[in-house]
């Protein structure tokens, strides 16, 4: 059954982002493809991002930068340092909440720091999987659905990975879980847009 945006948007535009909302992965992707032109856009790790083949649209027209896709010569580090510096930021989100708190959590941190300071323009894709009713669900999500996800999908040797059912809070030295960022409310500095799609997309 479809969610409704309507609550999440509003509460979102009154935080101060710019919201758009879209029914379809390609119609959100067709519609960042025409706004973002002749820039560097960096990427931070989701699976949101892969499924849409933002990267292989933008780069076709800007420097993309995204440690999921390094270029022949380039390190994973100097991927990451690239798309940290660049004008555009893009990335999903872990858990949402109605309220609109933003709730994402990172192993290296760069993604969430990237989201956090830095960039003229901030671009928020979600998914409407990623949605729930309040802050403590949201953020249950992120750890309990998202992180163990993610940790399969890279094959983490952590409990987590085994099952992908829950967050055990483990002290495995392959842990992917180690910073958790919650924005509730647009940072002072930079543009934000959150775009809301009408499918479930990435973890």
């Amino acid at each position: 059954m479809k969610k409704s945006f309507d609550i999440l948007e509003k509460n979102l535009i009154s935080l101060g982002y710019t919201v758009r909302c879209f029914e379809t992965a390609s119609e959100a992707a067709s519609y960042l493809d025409s706004e973002i032109d002749n820039q560097t856009v960096g990427f931070g790790g989701s699976m949101t991002l892969q499924e849409m083949g933002l990267y292989e649209l933008l780069e076709r027209h800007n420097q993309v930068f995204w440690h999921h896709r390094i270029p022949a010569g380039k390190t994973d580090r100097e991927i990451r340092e690239k798309a940290n510096a660049a004008a555009i930021y893009i990335s999903s989100v872990n858990g949402i909440s109605e309220n609109g708190e933003i709730i994402n959590i990172d192993g290296n941190c760069n993604r969430i720091a990237s989201i956090f300071y830095g960039h003229q323009k901030v671009y928020l894709v979600v998914g409407e999987n990623k949605l729930e009713k309040d802050y403590e669900r949201a953020l249950f999500r992120a750890r309990n659905v998202a992180a163990p996800l993610n940790a399969k999908r890279v094959g983490a040797k952590t409990p987590c990975a085994l099952k992908a059912d829950r967050c055990y809070n483990c002290k495995s030295p392959e842990r992917i879980c180690r910073g958790l960022s919650v924005l509730w409310g647009k940072p002072m500095t930079g543009e934000f847009e959150v775009v809301l799609i009408h499918e479930s997309l990435g973890y």
